[in-house]
């Protein structure tokens, strides 16, 4: 299984065959590995092991916060239970973008610690690039084409090389564009991407200079259907979309989103709409908290049925001997320790709230 996955993800692009059809690609985020195990049983061929951890599971609006410790806890158990879907790890906000020796360094790390398979980084290129120095008065017009000239592509030639790089120190990189979450303080929130012509193309530019740096994989985020399309078509390794039409090479979906885990209104409001909910795993869970808490303050749970483990009638007669002697001591040392715990604690017998 894992022969067959790390083929699946190779860097040569030279003599493919034309894509499958599109294969479920799931990310699970998840600190006990049980969940990965599952989702290792339904054949899943992937698991993103995804920063939205700091979202749907430690309680983050973004996923700016999750640091690198964060992500290998999470994807050491997730390996624990995952034994032949392919294992990504999302490398997180400011553990790649200083250097490449620091992305060299995750990347890693996510190999040697969390037994990960491949690396996966956001490329935001998109940005708004820094201010031009005055330029000479005869040559105006061509340092301002000069300077969109190089906005365009130097953030790309500057990601790519720490692709490149990562690649070249013999770790797997798959990358993202589109919406990159990481880089909301600078998009403005969590916006789809490329709905215009330029920006689109500017997608296009950035999935190509991915390939040619060496990603086995790009995620194409929160752009629309034709744009997916065409970049997945111009490209020889596969695309993976996450609200980016029916034409990537493969799907992916947050777990808890499309189990319909996340019922909490913290995470509801980040549910996003290309979602699809297969299940509605959170309002059960709900329902089973509401009836354990109900069976207890009725004392209905534990009955019989639930207490199994028994003790015979004689090693009872011989405990319930042994306790007898002790039985006027032990309740009033029970009933001094009370007394003090009550005198030791005004809000017992002063109501302040």
């Amino acid at each position: 299984m894992v022969s067959r996955q790390r083929a699946a993800v190779s860097t040569d692009h030279h003599s493919r065959t034309p894509p499958p059809p599109p294969r479920p690609l799931l990310p699970i985020f998840q600190l006990h590995p049980f969940l990965s195990a599952t989702v290792d049983l339904a054949n899943i061929d992937v698991i993103l092991v995804g920063d939205s951890v700091g979202m749907v599971q430690l309680g983050y609006d973004t996923t700016q916060p999750v640091t690198v410790d964060d992500m290998l806890l999470h994807a050491k158990a997730v390996r624990r239970g995952a034994k032949s879907s392919l294992l990504v790890g999302d490398m997180p906000f400011g553990s790649y973008e200083i250097s490449q020796e620091q992305a060299l360094t995750t990347a890693y790390r996510f190999v040697k610690e969390a037994g990960m398979d491949c690396v996966k980084l956001e490329v935001d290129l998109d940005l708004p690039p820094p201010p031009p120095p005055p330029p000479s008065r005869n040559h105006r017009h061509e340092y301002s084409h000069d300077h969109h000239q190089h906005h365009q592509s130097q953030g790309g030639r500057d990601r790519a090389s720490t692709v490149q790089a990562i690649v070249k120190g013999g770790v797997a990189v798959m990358g993202h564009v589109g919406l990159t979450p990481q880089a909301i303080s600078v998009i403005g929130g969590f916006r789809a991407q490329g709905r215009t012509g330029v920006k689109a193309r500017a997608l296009l530019d950035d999935a190509l200079a991915l390939q040619d740096a060496g990603a086995c994989a790009v995620v194409l985020e929160c752009v629309p259907a034709q744009v997916g399309k065409v970049i997945s078509e111009s490209l020889e390794i596969p695309t993976i979309g996450i609200g980016a039409g029916p034409h990537t090479h493969g799907q992916v979906l947050v777990y808890h989103d499309m189990l319909g885990m996340t019922s909490h209104p913290h995470h509801e409001q980040f549910v996003p709409r290309f979602c699809k909910n297969y299940a509605d795993v959170g309002t059960a869970i709900q329902e089973g908290l509401g009836a354990y808490k109900a069976d207890v303050e009725a004392g209905n749970f534990p009955t019989e049925k639930y207490s199994p483990y028994k003790m015979s009638e004689k090693e009872e007669a011989i405990f319930m001997e042994l306790v007898a002697p002790d039985k006027g001591s032990t309740e009033q040392k029970l009933s001094a320790t009370r007394k003090k715990l009550i005198e030791a604690d005004e809000y017992e017998t002063i109501k302040v709230y």
